[in-house]
């Protein structure tokens, strides 16, 4: 089996770099973007990011094709992959070795929340806990440091423990009204 270690050696260098640059101030904020459609006919959610796509479906009984995870999922996903690589920046920051690295992420959704009887049930994803299972020769004191600097830092955890206001603002187009009416005896 091969380890980690090879590639956290790239890592450090990676991240050293990185940290140059900022120190010298070359380096600032970075904008984030993302763009979503939901294509017609299956209602799948095309998620572009940058070159990347990335398709969001629901499970059948939810009026999807299960082509692929859903958003509550992919949320899940997300944080494990920002745990995870936060762990592999700060143990190359930290010199730790790591054998092998993996995070299972769990969280509960109920389809009753809010509904009567159910008013209490939150509508988001909740209960939300992840698992860390590492693998490494290193000391148990510097594996909790470095749990505790990946548990300061990782962006996402944090975004999830300290939630922000998020501005929304809709733009719409009005279409044709006959094209309107066809659709509005298809949705019945």
């Amino acid at each position: 089996m091969t380890s980690l270690n090879h590639y956290l050696s790239e890592k450090r260098s990676a991240v050293l770099a990185r940290e140059a640059l900022i120190e010298a101030g070359d380096a600032g904020p970075v904008s984030l973007a993302a763009r979503v459609s939901a294509e017609g006919r299956s209602g799948v959610r095309r998620i572009r990011i940058r070159d990347h796509q990335v398709i969001s479906d629901s499970p059948p009984d939810f009026a999807g094709y299960n082509l692929g995870p859903s958003s509550p999922e992919l949320q899940l996903g997300v944080l494990g992959s920002c745990v995870t690589h936060i762990f592999l920046i700060q143990a190359s920051h930290q010199q730790v070795p790591i054998d092998s690295l993996e995070i299972e992420v769990s969280g509960r959704i109920d389809p009753r929340a809010g509904r009567a009887g159910h008013e209490d049930i939150p509508i988001w994803p909740h209960d939300i806990g992840y698992t860390i299972h590492l693998e490494s020769p290193a000391s148990q004191a510097r594996v909790q440091a470095l749990f505790e600097a990946v548990e300061k830092t990782c962006p996402i955890l944090n975004l999830l423990r300290h939630p922000q206001q998020i501005r929304a603002e809709l733009k719409h187009r009005r279409t044709d009204p006959a094209q309107a009416q066809d659709a509005e005896g298809v949705i019945a």
